[in-house]
């Protein structure tokens, strides 16, 4: 694999001969570890006893709070200014890729998506696990005044520090994707009659990632120069995302801003 270091200095072009359309994506993020995730995991400070499976995160709920070492921003965000808002890896409009291919089970694509858009977050999230911590992210802030809450077993919503919350959100969707009733491997098996709201259900707890660290970690990305992979793998996110209705326009609001300039720009 190529390392973030190799990577080439033109922009990978989209169309509709792509053949494996986010490689670019992992290849360039081998270079780093999870060792940030299980150090960050480890200071925490919290042990919870909370559970992950269906009944304590079918749903999150969304409640107002400030949010406690974040000021107010009043200006605009980095990641909607010139040069960053216009820089991306890929060159070209991601439904050209997104789309479902002719004899191929929708059901097949959704799942096969869903896995590859979370591997890349969580090979994302891993560079900025160190960034995001109890101390800097005492909640799961989505703006200032929005924080997201977690279910517990008992559906009593918790607010919890951002990488605790990353944590039971990247476990949860990872114990979906390992049960073979919900996300099959063999041939033969159907995928479950309610298959694409549990869909819904992962892609939401996603998007949230995304809307945490445009929001706070953005400087950070910056550092490491990752906007451009930061911005198109968020573009091909959303494009995936709006061809198969996977997004509530309710939740998309932290971000909307940001959504109608990939448009503009002709990125989704």
């Amino acid at each position: 694999m190529k390392t973030a270091g190799h990577l080439a200095k033109h922009p990978t072009v989209l169309d509709s001969s792509t053949s494996e359309p986010s490689m670019f994506l992992l290849n360039s993020l081998s270079r780093f570890t999870r060792s940030a995730r299980h150090k960050n995991a480890q200071n925490n400070g919290s042990s919870s006893n909370l559970s992950v499976s269906s009944h304590s995160s079918k749903k999150s709920s969304t409640t107002s709070s400030t949010h406690g070492n974040h000021a107010q921003r009043k200006q605009t965000p980095l990641y909607l200014r010139q040069p960053f808002i216009s820089t991306h890896l890929v060159k070209g409009n991601f439904s050209t890729i997104v789309s479902l291919p002719r004899y191929i089970d929708r059901n097949e694509w959704l799942a096969i998506n869903v896995y590859e858009l979370f591997t890349y977050l969580n090979h994302f999230y891993d560079v900025f696990a160190a960034f995001c911590t109890v101390q800097t992210c005492p909640t799961m802030s989505a703006a200032p005044g929005i924080d997201y809450t977690w279910l517990d077993s008992n559906r009593k919503p918790l607010r919890l520090p951002a990488p605790q919350y990353i944590e039971y959100v990247m476990a949860w969707i990872e114990n979906r994707l390992r049960d073979q009733s919900i996300f099959p491997t063999k041939a033969g098996v159907p995928f479950p009659s309610n298959f694409e709201a549990i869909v819904k259900a992962i892609y939401k707890q996603l998007f949230r990632i995304f809307v945490h660290i445009y929001n706070y970690h953005y400087p950070e990305i910056l550092h490491v120069s990752l906007e451009a992979h930061w911005n198109s793998f968020f573009a091909h996110f959303i494009a995936f995302g709006k061809e198969f209705g996977l997004l509530d326009p309710r939740d998309t609001g932290p971000l909307k801003k940001l959504i109608d300039v990939l448009e503009f720009q002709g990125n989704i």
